[in-house]
């Protein structure tokens, strides 16, 4: 008893020790400064007299510097085959075709790779890929999530803003920017508002009965964890309720932090597409006019109606309870405004809050068609000689007279300023002390200006030179998708939990040259994929087990399970079923329909027609309460929060996916249907299938087993030959063809077809 009791007592006591240690989240003045806070200096090139050859980058010296400390040698160049494979796959996301794969093997002259990379970064595929990592980090998804899961029709606006803005290769401080405050720059264009659609991505409740300021402090609150998380690759959240238990973020710290987002606003402004926006913006005064004229008969009255209607909902709101009806009408105001075009959750409510000549015009036209919509009649026998329907009906009717513009989503500065206090234990409706904008001390001061909304501010200083973590937090994770595992490993966290980094000298050169870069993206994904080490076999080394085993030092490359998007985007390109058709609303590829029926309401899932339904992955529209089936079960992340990394496994469903789901299945008999053409006997048709799926010719056992397969496969069909048609997917078709289905869609399921080596 008495060991049981001491035993207890010394984990009482250490329990106790890290309380002292960590319970403030202040570090003690004598402890270092932690590596990730101090200020990124560059770092000289290591000297290397040994295999200079081996070395093409800058980046070569510092890894092979370590490799040399430790006695170890750098692998062998990858084959040229297995080269052009892995950096297409990298830098657009589907394999190489036939064509591209012979050209760069009988390229001899110098520069080949070189021309193959600058290819790739021009290609238009480009963006398709790298939207994917930033779309998890923002939690990209067509609908708001929580029960009801309802539709926002135009977010996919921001989604082609992001393909678009990454394929111009914009600099890394703008796209920043412009995504955190874009709606706040001088003569900002539509452009740089939509792109403010990236803090759009919360999660949003219109459910009936839900508080609305509730929800929004949740948004400001998701918001803190994206801009963490993205830019600084700080836990911020952690210290919402109480100080951060091991980083120096205090929860008044965490409040500053957040003020610095309180006062923006969601808001869908017209966005014409294109060529239209020139007709839209020249037939906007005609139309004001006409509208004009068309309320000119019930001005009065429709005045005095609105009028009436915004002194009801300002009394429900400034004395909640008093009256239930009008309560409930407060409350509507915010839940369907926009009649469900996933419009700014609280833009009429603020709308209404704002002083009548404050308003623009169309603020004024919005609040007004509002109240003729829903708007329950404060006093019929008042206005009984108005007939709000009919009114309603007529400026219906008007509007479809003239061109109209497509929404878009963003950001705009509060109408009706607020100010921060700080949340008890993390309570939004127990205040404590009012705070100002800042971020935490243990970083660089950010200087709030009177003349600048604090969110620019922050913006700004997140790509400051001053601030060491954006660029270094950036740098890694574009190294995590070319390695498989970053530099820092936990590419979410460069906080005292977080790893250390495996070469911080490397780390800190990359950063410094990224900002002297002039923030280039491209330029910094070019230096890694033409490094030697990049461009390494990644063939295993057992004499590396003991002194490297999860490869920290780069001795090799890193064979990776591709993304499910990646999978299936690969299938669809071999197969030549792949649209190459950029942009627009997201579309729905064939999937189980038990997986829809999980959602609230049972969203209907409309398969998508003709070549919509074979785009690329990054389209797919995402419910958040169920994810898309295929690529959810090869690991990709829910929607309903941010995803720096993605895990990467190895199930039996993922192989049952690949043999059975629909796309799958279809790409198999596509490609079937085209090797089936090909002339030549058995052989030439089997070379034909390893060149377009795996980019290389079988080796003669692979060959064998593949014709053995074929001969299998003939046999059955000759006892099954009603299975043909079927099989193919056209009717009188052929056994053979059938024959090269099931062969075809074994090669989709080979392990060298989903990885990249």
């Amino acid at each position: 008893m008495t060991f049981r009791f001491h035993n207890i007592s010394i984990a009482l006591i250490g329990v106790f020790t890290t309380v002292l240690a960590f319970g403030t989240g202040s570090a003690s003045s004598a402890e270092p400064v932690h590596w990730a806070y101090k200020s990124i200096e560059r770092p000289a090139v290591p000297s290397i007299a040994e295999k200079k050859d081996w070395v093409k980058s800058s980046i070569d010296n510092f890894i092979l510097r370590r490799l040399m400390d430790n006695d170890i040698q750098p692998s062998r160049r990858a084959m040229k085959q297995t080269l052009i494979r892995r950096v297409t796959l990298d830098l657009i996301g589907i394999p190489p075709t036939p064509a591209q794969v012979s050209a760069f093997l009988n390229d001899d002259q110098p520069g080949a790779y070189e021309r193959v990379v600058d290819r790739l970064l021009a290609s238009p595929r480009y963006g398709e890929k790298w939207a994917r990592p930033w779309l998890d980090l923002c939690h990209y998804a067509d609908t708001d999530g929580y029960l009801t899961d309802q539709l926002r029709p135009v977010a996919w606006r921001y989604r082609d803003w992001l393909i678009d803005a990454l394929n111009q290769n914009k600099p890394f401080d703008e796209f920043t920017i412009e995504q955190i405050a874009g709606d706040l720059l001088p003569s900002r264009s539509q452009d740089q508002f939509i792109a403010t659609g990236f803090l759009r991505q919360t999660l949003s409740n219109r459910e009936g009965g839900a508080d609305i300021e509730e929800f929004r402090v949740l948004q400001v609150i998701e918001r803190v964890t994206m801009i963490g998380t993205t830019w600084l690759g700080l836990t911020v959240g952690c210290a919402r309720c109480h100080d951060h238990k091991y980083d120096d973020i205090s929860q008044q710290e965490y409040f500053q932090f957040y003020s610095l987002l309180n006062n923006a606003d969601e808001v869908n402004i017209d966005a014409p597409l294109g060529g239209r926006a020139q007709e839209f913006w020249e037939s906007r005064d005609d139309y004001n006019q006409a509208r004009q004229q068309l309320l000119a008969a019930n001005r009065l009255a429709v005045d005095e109606l609105q009028k009436t209607w915004e002194q009801k909902i300002l009394h429900a709101y400034k004395n909640p309870g008093e009256d239930h009806i009008w309560d409930r009408q407060y409350e509507l105001l915010g839940l369907i405004w926009g009649g469900g075009l996933g419009e700014g959750q609280l833009e009429g409510v603020e709308i209404a809050k704002l002083d009548w000549a404050k308003r623009t015009q169309r603020q004024k036209d919005d609040l007004l068609d509002y109240f003729l919509r829903y708007g329950s009649v404060v006093d019929p026998e008042k206005f009984s000689e108005l007939s709000l329907s009919e009114l309603r009906g007529q400026l219906e009717k008007l509007k479809k007279e003239y061109p109209i513009a497509l929404r878009a989503p963003g950001m705009q500065a509060a109408v009706n300023k607020r100010k921060t206090r700080i949340h008890i234990r993390g309570e939004y409706l127990d205040k404590g002390d009012q705070v100002q904008p800042a971020v935490p001390s243990v970083l660089p001061k950010l200087a709030v200006a009177d003349e600048l909304d604090p969110r620019l501010t922050l913006a700004q200083w997140l790509v400051s030179d001053k601030n060491p973590l954006t660029s270094r937090v950036f740098v890694n994770r574009i190294w995590q998708e070319f390695f498989g595992r970053g530099l820092v490993l936990t590419s979410e966290d460069f906080g005292i939990q977080g790893a250390s980094p495996t070469h911080p000298d490397l780390l800190d050169f990359l950063a410094s040259e990224f900002m002297s870069s002039n923030w280039d993206v491209k330029a910094l994904q070019r230096r890694i994929v033409l490094s030697s080490t990049y461009q390494q076999a990644s063939t295993y080394r057992p004499e590396l087990t003991s002194i490297d085993p999860e490869n920290e030092l780069l001795a090799r490359q890193n064979s990776l399970r591709l993304s499910g998007e990646t999978i299936r985007d690969s299938a669809l390109a071999t197969s030549g079923l792949l649209s190459a058709k950029m942009g627009g609303p997201g579309v729905r590829p064939p999937q189980p329909e038990s997986v829809t029926l999980e959602a609230f309401g049972s969203h209907p899932w409309d398969v998508s027609k003709d070549e919509d339904r074979y785009r690329r992955a990054v389209y797919t529209f995402v419910l958040r309460t169920t994810p898309f089936a295929q690529t959810a079960v090869f690991d990709a992340p829910s929607p309903q929060s941010p995803c720096a990394r993605r895990e990467r496994s190895n199930t039996p469903l993922q192989a049952l996916t690949l043999l059975n789901d629909e796309v799958f299945f279809e790409a198999a008999q596509h490609l079937a249907r085209q090797i089936d053409t090909e002339a030549g006997d058995d052989l030439d048709r089997i070379n034909k299938l390893f060149t377009v799926c795996l980019q290389r010719l079988p080796e003669r056992e692979e060959a064998s087993l593949l014709q053995q397969l074929l001969a299998e496969n003939r046999t059955f069909f000759k006892s099954h030959p009603e299975l043909i048609d079927a099989t193919v997917g056209r009717e009188n078709a052929e056994l053979n063809t059938a024959a090269w289905v099931h062969t075809c869609s074994v090669m989709m399921n080979l392990h060298e077809f989903i990885t990249r080596d």
